[in-house]
């Protein structure tokens, strides 16, 4: 058996993230329309209605957009903090209270073969959570939407065998256009989003012998392009010995197209 992955959708217009076993199957954030997920679903040749879960990382709208339709149309339960649930109230309609879940901020929970590690991050929601998907020994960590990676961030998501990081900004595109400065100012602080530099010194922290997949999420459409994220973190870890194609696949992810179902 082993843990497959896909990145459904990710960047500032949406983000939804598919992870499955022989035994279970969950979506993790569900921020495009009903009808926009379930193309992305067709499209990686999967059915929505064999979801066991939805794991919503956080309130903010392009992470949560199409969830209440989906949810209701596929009666898949729902798992977040109380934080975030209550953030949600008024944004996703009535959830039938038997597809309401806790999931709590630092726990691990268990989904059939599949242990889900629960971390927080600073970023400005409510209680805005992460998550490490073990799996038989392999561990995939997703970490996106945080202002900055912390130490105790850091050691949770250490030596996993692929990650999907954030790599939202080019700082100097970030800085030369157009957003207003209140706006850029939230973006480069503690509660933002981390740059392509800032992702690169994190993955070499993190990065050991196991890891074998970076993939390069929730981009800004206005403040970076794939090829300058790419080669930044490329860059970085090629700097500090870390040769990617050969010790470490690097990968793009899409507002749109999903990644082709990963295998680890």
């Amino acid at each position: 058996m082993s843990l497959r992955f896909s990145v459904l959708a990710s960047g500032s217009t949406g983000n939804a993230i598919y992870v499955e076993t022989d035994q279970q199957k969950l979506l993790i954030d569900c921020g495009l329309s009903g009808k926009k997920m379930e193309g992305l679903f067709r499209a990686i040749d999967r059915d929505p209605n064999a979801l066991d879960g939805i794991l919503i990382t956080h309130e903010h709208s392009d992470h949560i957009k199409g969830l209440g339709v989906f949810a209701r149309r596929y009666r898949t339960p729902i798992y977040a903090n109380e934080k975030t649930w209550r953030a949600m109230e008024g944004l996703v309609g009535d959830i039938p209270v038997e597809q309401k879940f806790i999931l709590a901020t630092g726990s691990v929970k268990t989904f059939g073969d599949i242990d889900v590690e629960t971390f927080g991050v600073s970023h400005d929601a409510a209680e805005p959570m992460f998550f490490v998907f073990h799996h038989e020994g392999k561990r995939l960590a997703l970490v996106t939407d945080l202002g900055y990676v912390s130490e105790k961030i850091k050691g949770t998501i250490r030596q996993a065998d692929a990650y999907i990081m954030e790599a939202n900004h080019d700082i100097q595109m970030l800085l030369a256009g157009r957003y207003p400065w209140n706006v850029k100012r939230r973006i480069l602080g503690d509660t933002g989003h981390i740059s392509n530099e800032d992702a690169g010194e994190a993955l070499i922290d993190v990065i050991d012998d196991c890891t074998k997949q970076v993939y390069l999420a929730h981009l800004s459409r206005d403040n970076n392009m794939k090829e300058l994220a790419r080669m930044a973190v490329g860059q970085k870890l090629e700097q500090h010995g870390i040769r990617i194609g050969e010790r470490v696949a690097l990968y793009d992810t899409d507002p749109e197209v999903p990644t082709k179902l990963a295998v680890l």
